[in-house]
């Protein structure tokens, strides 16, 4: 089921996280602290990270990329959880320093390498990986709705653009039998997203369902796995 979420209400969401003076440095999540720089959407606002983080299936002993790493608690967690190698990529330079602190935080600097991207643009062509994941902003809006801040692009995904370009170039950088996984919510527009995996020629299969309640609803959270048709 998808329920619609009025941007009005994220939006405002954000402008606390850019300009609230209550928000700590700190925040605790899957029993470790973690470091929260201003301007990186936090963690905790939802039971997102701490959900997909819980779920994930990470590759033991392989390589794992994660697209958007906010502050870089499931990209820390994946080299906690025993990958071997971890790239984390955003395109707020904000989160890639917050990222930077939290893999120094938890001793796993030398296996997570992280950098400023817009997609993959930053990878090489030659790099490749067993799993790449992305925990997408699934709040729909359309084509042309202004991203305002670099905070608009952890929530908001116009027309599903980014999506879209995932899907696309993630055969680039998948290994030889590598899984391509994405997390989402039921506030995303599931048909859209079907049909955007349909046009890259993959299949969507739903891994995980984990409802959660919270503050306004309950929330329901989705691991999908995308499979070439």
């Amino acid at each position: 089921m998808t329920v619609k979420e009025s941007p009005e209400a994220v939006a405002q969401v954000l402008r606390h996280a850019l300009v609230g003076d209550d928000l700590p440095d700190a925040f605790t999540l899957l029993g470790r602290e973690w470091s929260l720089h201003r301007g990186v959407f936090p963690s905790t606002l939802s039971a997102a990270t701490e959900v997909l983080a819980s779920i994930v299936p990470y590759p033991e002993g392989g390589s794992f990329l994660e697209v958007g790493c906010g502050t870089g608690v499931i990209a820390v967690t994946a080299a906690l959880e025993g990958c071997a190698s971890v790239t984390a990529l955003d395109i707020n330079e904000k989160a890639v320093a917050n990222t930077v602190a939290n893999a120094e935080r938890h001793g796993v600097s030398d296996r997570v390498r992280v950098l400023h991207s817009d997609m993959y643009a930053a990878l090489d062509p030659m790099d490749r990986f067993d799993t790449i994941f992305w925990n997408v902003p699934w709040t729909y809006v359309e084509d042309d709705f202004a991203l305002s801040t670099d905070l608009h692009t952890a929530v908001f995904d116009p027309g599903y653009q980014g999506q879209a370009r995932y899907m696309a170039g993630a055969r680039e950088h998948l290994a030889a039998g590598g899984r391509l996984l994405l997390g989402t919510a039921d506030l995303g527009d599931r048909e859209r997203l079907d049909a955007l995996a349909e046009e890259a020629g993959l299949r969507v299969e739903l891994l995980h369902r984990v409802r959660r309640i919270e503050e306004v609803r309950v929330m329901e959270y989705h691991m999908l796995e995308l499979h070439p048709k």
